[in-house]
């Protein structure tokens, strides 16, 4: 994801509750990293062929 496509994305997530004393515990992944994944499946699916590359 370009650093254009983030900054157009990034202010339409919600906000982590941790950081607004709602509890909860803080995020283990990094935001963007999440969201280049959910784009990568949304794509490519779950090809076999694709996976079989990356190992």
């Amino acid at each position: 994801m370009s650093d254009e496509e983030w900054q157009v994305i990034k202010p339409l997530m919600p906000w982590p509750a941790w950081l607004q004393g709602n509890g909860g515990r803080p995020e283990k992944y990094c935001r963007r990293l999440v969201m280049d994944a959910i784009r990568y499946v949304a794509d490519n699916g779950c090809k076999w062929r694709i996976i079989a590359k990356m190992r």
